[in-house]
């Protein structure tokens, strides 16, 4: 693996780390703002809908379908934007404003429509004049506000995607703390003004989105590559992406689809089963998004360089280098968050709004995204792996049986597990995802772990086993954690955590895994 690729890695690890970080702050502020009842479980409903967008129309299937057509274009120039492909980037940029204006005007004034589709439970109570009723209503509201962040982010969004092309991945990378701290800043400071601190929290979202559309602006003039929008529907390149992001809506967002049906299922579940779902799925972001998303977003470009090269080899290697790194540090975050769920979210949440029973549900929810971690990080990996040889109808195939299945796994396990069984169902469903992604990789002949990397990861495994042995001894049982004064619990964390990190290099470094084992050929 060629230095700047692994420089780049770093780079979009660090200013991930300082999002997320960020994000826990931001999580730890609404939780004790608005705790999981009422209140919390709307706003999360009211972000979650936009978020789940911007994934199409972002970060996520636009994504993977314009950097491979982005990296052709500019494979064609020199270290310089060429003319070719700033033309492309105008009609790219013209041609998704005016959709993604259509769709957030329909979003705006259709809010309620989009509230009876994922929150079917409190529209039912609304019409009989339940308990839930209220919920719908705020749920209307909410959207209102938080729907126009659609708007900023997805031009944020192309903007990243361009300077990632361009090799300038701290900027994008970066962008999302400037999110976390305009929703802090609302949450402290606007939402003892309001009459609900849940519009406070969406006025945050929606400024957030302003915030990060103007920071990329310059970055974008300073690489050439600011130009005038451009309608384009039939122009060669908006072509191309078309065809590859039709199929890619759902191929690379089978997990936030499966979300937001779990949305809609837990709707109709008890007070607060939306809201421990989010705490838990915000505790799981933190590895996803550090080590999953970061490495994701490093080979995407790359990949799509050596497809163009018809590069096989280096190719594989890096694919290879990708699932090695996702091992090497989930599999100790996985072992290290079961063992300390609870002391975690406790440290993390449990303040104001959030009780020592709230700490116990989101727990559960959390053990069971857990043991999906994986699945997911495999998948932020192995779907580049289509995606950047403009392959978008196999992920299709493969997301589309997924979803099937998650919904046939929310129906057999929700009636047992409540809330649980939907996060139980999310893991499964994207355990069978990343199985068949890989399956198809193999089958085609494109990219197949060797015996090398699979002993690789098996003492990965093993190491992440010895570290979850000995935090788990250092570990005191729960009662005595909650008797513990806040610095005694954050001393005490901090310390099995080292104890935890310290055994599992140790026990890794043993086993015989070295630096070497992270090298490939360097690109050409």
């Amino acid at each position: 693996m060629s230095k700047k690729l692994i420089k780049s890695g770093l780079i979009v690890s660090v200013m991930t780390l300082i999002s997320r970080v960020l994000g826990l702050v931001r999580d730890v502020v609404i939780a004790n703002v608005m705790g999981a009842g009422v209140a919390a479980d709307v706003f999360f409903f009211a972000n979650k809908i936009p978020n789940f967008l911007r994934r199409l129309f972002a970060e996520g299937a636009f994504a993977q379908a314009f950097v491979p057509v982005l990296s052709e274009y500019h494979a064609k120039d020199d270290d310089k934007v060429g003319e070719e492909t700033r033309k492309l980037i105008a009609q790219v940029s013209g041609t998704l404003g005016v959709l993604v204006t259509i769709v957030t005007l329909i979003g705006v004034i259709g809010s309620p429509i989009f509230v009876i589709l994922f929150g079917f439970g409190w529209f039912l109570d609304w019409l009989n004049d339940g308990p839930k009723a209220e919920q719908f209503e705020l749920a209307a509201i909410l959207l209102k506000i938080t729907f126009p962040y659609l708007w900023f982010v997805s031009f944020t969004a192309l903007a990243g995607a361009v300077l990632n092309t361009l090799g300038k991945f701290a900027v994008s990378s970066f962008t999302p703390v400037l999110l976390n701290v305009c929703i802090i800043v609302s949450a402290i400071f606007l939402s003892p003004y309001m009459p609900n601190p849940a519009y406070a929290l969406a006025l945050g979202v929606f400024i957030g989105g302003v915030v990060q559309f103007a920071f990329q602006i310059p970055f974008l003039i300073q690489a050439g590559a600011l130009v005038k929008p451009k309608w384009a529907w039939h122009a060669e390149g908006v072509t191309k992406i078309r065809k590859l992001i039709v199929p890619a809506l759902f191929g690379v967002s089978v997990t936030q689809i499966n979300l937001l049906l779990d949305t809609l299922i837990a709707s109709v579940l008890i007070t607060g089963s939306i809201s421990w779902l989010y705490y838990a799925d915000r505790l799981l972001e933190f590895p996803l998004g550090l080590f999953g998303i970061g490495i994701a977003t490093v080979i995407l470009p790359s990949l799509s360089k050596l497809h163009a090269k018809q590069n096989g080899k280096e190719f594989s290697d890096t694919v290879t280098w990708g699932l090695k790194i996702v091992s090497l540090f989930g599999w100790p975050a996985l072992a290290g968050l079961m063992v300390l769920a609870q002391p975690i979210v406790m440290i993390l949440f449990m303040r104001g709004e959030f009780t020592e029973h709230t700490v116990l549900n989101v727990s559960y929810a959390l053990f069971a995204y857990l043991s999906g971690l994986m699945s997911f990080m495999f998948i932020k990996v192995l779907a580049p792996a289509y995606y950047s040889r403009q392959d978008t109808k196999t992920p299709v195939k493969i997301g589309i049986k997924a979803m099937v299945a998650n919904m046939a796994f929310n129906l057999m396990l929700a009636p047992f597990f409540g809330y649980v069984g939907l996060a139980i169902a999310t893991t499964m469903s994207a355990s069978l995802n990343a199985f068949m992604l890989y399956h198809g990789l193999k089958k085609d002949g494109v990219f197949s772990l060797t015996p090398q990397a699979w002993w690789f990861m098996v003492r990965v495994v093993i190491g992440a086993g010895v570290m979850a042995a000995v935090v788990y001894i250092v570990s005191p049982d729960f009662p005595v954690w909650l008797a513990m004064s806040f610095s005694e619990q954050l001393l005490k964390l901090i310390t099995c955590i080292g104890f935890g990190i310290i055994s599992y290099f140790i026990s890794i470094a043993l086993l015989g895994i070295r630096i070497k084992d992270f090298k490939v050929a360097k690109q050409t």
